[in-house]
């Protein structure tokens, strides 16, 4: 029997957790000489190689040394923190990966946090080294403050550290002394990270991730605790309100390399997949037969931000996309939740209106953006934050946020945040850069971040994560000016476009299709107006057609879906089909308007 090691990756954002997987896979030879599989291997999905981020956790195996080493490949941003949470209980250690120039950042914390707190050995792997201005001791010395202040106990704070470079594939002891491969990094997995715990009893396994085939349906995904799995046998599920219901295994996988094969057994520690449950959910313990014992469920944080989700009623709909009607996006929301564990679905009144509560704008756009890929159409409304009622008094998320910008511009950002509430707790500079951290309400982050590219010039990274629950502050100042709303529907001209672009910037190019009701700009005053700029051009005798080619028409501007959405206001929807992505009042006609406002 092979030694077992079972490790997750953490970091930040962008420190190279899929890269150095990568390296880890080529290294072990999992791929022939000259097979090209190009980088990135782990993000298969469409969605996270044009983002550059990993959105669902990935399972790969490899055998080193006679060990198998089973990697889990974490997201970084907290927007999918439910993930990272879910797959920690896999792992028995995790490899914590830190730039060797940006040091520690809020999402480090997050995710080092959940680690700390489960029990989980850290192995620190200071990475791009080969950056310049980087200081690898700093940011050793940083790591070690970060988890006492995180209260670590003392054998997690006696972590070893390799440094090195994953995009160059070497890794080392010392950061100085460059070699050629990245067995170090190995070695010190072998070395440090603990064997899985076998403890004697019967059967005990927590389902932590679920996959789907259209073949086999839902297949389970977790660690096996104690006992030992044959295909075939029965098995009891435990329920999170602990019901008890009894099924058969019909199929085992374990991971090998990036794929899954079939076995007859499965040891303890190992990670497993099995094939035949029914009606199983994550969280659910799959024991013995006889006698099941339960283990801890998965406590994943509460969601703070909801959408409303409904069908597409605009006059364009049913052109573009093949679901359109509420059956169809309520079935798809439903399929999500079973996988998705940090989302929540609430009915409405309306039978076509659903509110979707998640962890931040990111992580419901990358489900609205993956729907609109699968051919859904549907609306969205404005991003709203949870308000709970605490001791009384009403609360909401408060969320740390840092700014990692140019010294030159600093001031104009700090400006911008106070002005939404948020507070200083610090600023450091590093080379010509700043970094600030804020504490601001969840509301105040919703659209700042356009605005701080706009003010920076491009330059400004942005990371936040929630906080806590705090009593609600006053009001923030929305977006200060107006909609340009269309009157009419029909082909916009270019020499209508042309005669009111001193009305504001636009959002459609002359000679697309619009209806009215739909926001076609921003207006450059506070009010929204209604413009028509379907009107075409009166010929006569005297004005030639041949004059209208001096209209220099502005580019429009088009907005990305998290732009649209932190655009939008009260009385807008985004729409979004396969194709387009449209902005429009919820009351399509300016009569409507008018009467909803006088009430």
């Amino acid at each position: 029997m092979t030694k077992t090691k079972n490790i997750a990756i953490i970091a930040h954002v962008d420190h190279g957790k899929t890269t150095l997987v990568d390296k880890i896979m080529f290294h072990c030879q999992l791929f022939r000489e000259n097979e090209n599989k190009g980088d990135l291997i782990l993000d298969n999905n469409d969605l996270e190689r044009e983002r550059g981020i990993t959105i669902t956790s990935k399972n790969v195996s490899v055998i080193y040394k006679d060990t198998k080493i089973n990697i889990i490949d974490t997201p970084g941003h907290a927007d999918f923190g439910g993930e990272v949470e879910r797959v920690l209980n896999m792992a028995d250690g995790v490899l914590l990966l830190v730039d060797a120039f940006e040091g520690p950042m809020p999402q480090t914390r997050f995710v080092l946090q959940k680690a700390l707190d489960l029990g989980l050995k850290p192995c620190v792997v200071i990475n791009k080294v080969d950056k310049e201005n980087c200081t690898p001791e700093e940011v050793h010395e940083s790591v070690f403050d970060l988890m006492f202040e995180l209260g670590a106990e003392e054998w997690q704070l006696d972590f070893p550290t390799v440094y090195g470079s994953a995009k160059e594939n070497w890794m080392s002891d010392d950061w100085k002394d460059i070699t050629e491969n990245i067995e170090p990094l190995l070695n010190m997995v072998i070395e440090h990270v603990p064997s899985p715990i076998i403890k004697e009893g019967s059967l005990q396994m927590l389902i932590t991730s679920l996959d789907y085939s259209s073949f086999t349906g839902r297949i389970a995904i977790g660690r096996l605790q104690r006992g030992k799995l044959t295909t075939g046998m029965n098995v009891s599920l435990v329920k999170r309100d602990k019901s008890i219901v009894k099924s058969k295994i019909k199929e085992l996988h374990t991971f090998e390399g990036l794929g899954r094969i079939k076995v007859d057994e499965v040891q303890p520690g190992d990670i497993c997949a099995i094939v035949g449950l029914d009606n199983f959910e994550i969280g659910d313990t799959i024991a013995d037969f006889e006698n099941p014992e339960s283990l801890k469920t998965i406590a994943i944080d509460e969601p703070t931000m909801s959408m409303l989700f409904t069908i597409n009623d605009s006059p364009f709909f049913g052109n573009d996309g093949k679901y359109v009607t509420s059956r169809h996006i309520k079935d798809r929301l439903n399929k999500e939740l079973e996988k998705n564990l940090a989302l929540r679905l609430n009915e409405t009144e309306s039978a076509d209106k659903f509110l979707v509560f998640g962890r931040g704008v990111l992580h419901l756009s990358v489900l609205i953006e993956t729907m609109r890929r699968e051919g859904y159409e549907l609306q969205i409304g404005q991003p709203q934050v949870i308000i709970k009622e605490i001791d009384g008094q009403k609360c909401e998320p408060f969320e740390e946020m840092t700014i990692d910008l140019p010294e030159t511009v600093s001031g104009k950002a700090v400006e911008m945040v106070s002005i939404r509430k948020g507070e200083m707790l610090s600023m450091v500079s590093k080379g010509e850069r700043m970094v600030c951290e804020f504490l601001i309400p969840s509301r105040g982050i919703i659209g700042l971040r356009n605005q701080l590219l706009t003010a920076t010039a491009g330059e400004a990274i942005m990371t936040h994560r929630f906080k806590e629950y705090k009593p609600v502050k006053g009001g923030i100042p929305e977006r200060q000016n107006g909609s340009l709303v269309s009157m009419e529907k029909g082909k916009a001209i270019p020499y209508s476009i042309d005669k009111l672009q001193d009305r504001g910037k636009f959002f459609v190019n002359p000679g697309e299709e619009i209806y009215e009701g739909q926001v076609i700009g921003e207006n450059s005053r506070g009010d929204d107006m209604v413009i028509n700029i379907t009107k075409t051009k009166k010929l006569s005798n005297v004005r030639s057609s041949g004059a209208d080619d001096k209209a220099k028409i502005v580019p429009a501007i088009k907005f990305s879906l998290e732009e649209a959405l932190e655009y939008i206001q009260k009385d807008e929807y985004v729409e979004v089909t396969p194709v387009n992505l449209r902005l429009r009042k919820v009351l399509l006609k300016e009569v409507e308007r008018k009467r909803n406002k006088l009430i």
